[in-house]
């Protein structure tokens, strides 16, 4: 007995089901090979420069000086990190304006003062600064300043933080005339007042002056003065001789908020100390005589720089003193000396000399004289 035939749609199921299935088997193999390949190790992350500056400034004179830190490396040239450039912003705004504004705002108000192409110098923490000649001293306003990176497609970072400054007009001028005149103890400075402000008017805004040293041209200049020089002059007092330095001097001016500001400062003035100044002669010279000996006691010179002293004597009273004899071939270090080459019933007489250590020769000290016992 035959049995009777499947209809078609029967006969087909099993044929639709086996295409499934290996639809299936086939993504999920794809799967599989791809997640048994070779695992490489976690990559650490990119890192990423900072974008954002933090501005910081203050007047001097007729200038805005703002200064900020440069992130410590910059990005791989292709990356949208990579620093190429620094713009510069300033608003000049009214001072009843909102203290509080958008970055938007500012955009689209402020104008670019300056563009500072960067290198890979510039990076490392270092610390710019951007100089902005004041147009609007007279004017009773407020300046705001930002800045922010740019790369080399025109991405730009965002902005930095708003620094905002209310110029004064009656900052006074430099000093002037400069000078120096050097002494055994101190570089004496001199130098002339200003007459007028910045803005031309007068008198001049004064309340003091500020004295600056430092021991190269690229070097940064250190404050001398604890407190406002009211003089115009200055005595330096800490200097060494045969080191160059360089002095220059500010004006300090009574500012919008009472704040101080300084002007510019005067011409540099480069000074080298040489010592060509002799020490002052020993003095309090005091003998004692045994029947063996005379021991010389005098007192230590004040000068600093004593390299040593020398001792003179004669049997001899009128002999020419370039004529005594020497008794100390080398300098003596100390304030005593024992003179044992002596005779009883002999006198004796001594002058000192003092030598500093540029060998500069002081005069001739007074004569002393004993006479040794029999």
């Amino acid at each position: 007995m035959s049995l009777p035939k499947r209809p078609l749609r029967d006969q087909a199921f099993p044929k639709q089901l086996s295409t499934k299935a290996l639809a299936i088997a086939l993504a999920l193999c794809c799967l599989g090979a791809l997640s048994c390949g070779k695992r490489k190790p976690p990559l650490p992350p990119n890192e990423r420069v900072v974008q954002r500056a933090e501005v910081s400034g203050f007047q001097r004179g007729n200038l805005t000086i703002l200064s900020w830190r440069m992130p410590l490396r910059n990005a791989p040239a292709e990356s949208v990190l990579n620093i190429d450039r620094i713009d510069i912003y300033r608003l000049a705004e009214p001072l009843t304006a909102p203290q509080n504004r958008s970055e938007e705002e500012f955009a689209s108000t402020a104008i670019i003062i300056s563009t500072i192409k960067v290198n890979d110098t510039d990076f490392g923490g270092r610390t710019m600064t951007y100089r902005d000649a004041l147009q609007f001293s007279g004017q009773p306003i407020r300046l705001r300043y930002a800045i922010r990176f740019v790369n080399a497609s025109g991405q730009k970072a965002a902005f930095s933080n708003f620094y905002l400054l209310e110029p004064a007009s009656r900052v006074a001028n430099p000093p002037t005339s400069l000078s120096s005149v050097l002494s055994q103890d101190a570089v004496e400075l001199t130098w002339n007042e200003p007459v007028a402000n910045i803005d031309g008017s007068t008198p001049a805004n004064i309340i003091g002056f500020n004295v600056y040293r430092s021991g190269s041209a690229t070097e940064a200049a250190k404050l001398l003065n604890t407190a406002p020089v009211t003089e115009t002059r200055f005595a330096d007092r800490t200097f060494e001789f045969t080191k160059e330095y360089f002095y220059f001097v500010r004006t300090i001016s009574l500012g919008t908020g009472g704040e101080s500001v300084e002007s510019g400062e005067t011409q540099i003035l480069s000074v080298k100390p040489i010592d060509t100044f002799p020490p002052s002669a020993p003095t309090a010279i005091t003998l004692a005589a045994t029947p063996t000996s005379i021991s010389l006691f005098f007192a230590t010179n004040p000068e600093r720089d004593i390299a040593g002293y020398r001792i003179y004597r004669s049997t001899e009273r009128d002999r020419p003193l370039e004529t005594w004899d020497l008794l100390t071939t080398d300098l003596l270090r100390s304030n005593t000396f024992l003179d044992q080459r002596v005779e009883a019933g002999k006198t004796y007489f001594y002058y000192l000399t003092a030598t500093d250590i540029f060998n500069n020769v002081s005069e001739r000290s007074e004569i002393a004289s004993e006479t040794v016992p029999e």
